[in-house]
């Protein structure tokens, strides 16, 4: 296990040395807590390594609206909508040739019982298991798993200037729970060769520089679990 800590801004350029084994990576999943930035970071690596983004489509679930108001009652139906959406996504993957490039989700779905964990309880939490798990094998896993997080302060922040709708009602204290849920999860998360990245001083829209970093050590990971934290 290595810790790489890279300076702000240390690398201005496009990483194209022949012989980078990025090739290996057919399939990575990216995920962490709301407001990591994994979907911004889904987009801008896929673009970057001339491949297809994978993204959660959380506008078709009807039902999402409602969990926010009332999470009890529409916590199974919400957890069950997402299941079988990412399920579906993933089912193609899963066959091989189909796909010539590399493939950036942002979304891991063996963590998508944290949330059925953290929402649902009881008969509910048993009958989404049994559904999981009939489900699970359909979908491959990753060749890597990028796991993104950032300090309370920081994600809620982010939260708030993202502005969607049913996110308003959102407290700290459910991020902070959902956030060391994430942080558990992906402590004992063996599934696939992992990427912990400290996502506190990086913007990937807006400062290629970032974007580099990231793809330089991915390039260059040989561990089943590394870590990335960009210093100031």
């Amino acid at each position: 296990m290595r810790r790489a800590v890279l300076p702000t801004g240390a690398v201005r350029f496009a990483i194209r040395a022949p012989g980078m084994p990025l090739s290996r990576y057919r399939y990575i999943a990216v995920d962490g807590p709301i407001g990591a930035g994994k979907t911004s970071l889904a987009r801008k690596l896929a673009e970057r390594l001339d491949g297809e983004p994978l993204l959660e489509r959380p506008g078709e679930n009807p039902f999402l609206p409602r969990f926010y108001e009332d999470m009890a009652r529409y916590a199974l139906p919400t957890q069950l909508f997402f299941l079988f959406q990412r399920v579906a996504q993933l089912r193609e993957l899963a066959q091989p040739g189909l796909f010539g490039g590399v493939t950036v989700a942002d979304f891991l779905l063996e963590k998508d019982p944290l949330f059925a964990q953290h929402t649902l309880s009881g008969d509910e939490l048993a009958l989404y298991q049994r559904i999981y798990d009939a489900l699970r094998p359909q979908a491959p896993r990753p060749d890597l798993v990028i796991y993104l997080h950032a300090d309370l302060d920081t994600l809620y922040e982010r939260m708030r200037k993202r502005a969607v709708e049913y996110e308003a009602p959102l407290g700290r204290e459910y991020l902070a729970a959902l956030a060391e849920a994430y942080a558990r999860f992906f402590y004992h998360y063996s599934g696939a060769p992992l990427l912990v990245v400290n996502s506190e001083r990086l913007n990937f829209v807006d400062n290629p520089a970032d974007l580099e970093l990231l793809i330089q050590h991915i390039a260059s990971m040989r561990g089943a679990r590394e870590f990335v934290n960009l210093g100031g």
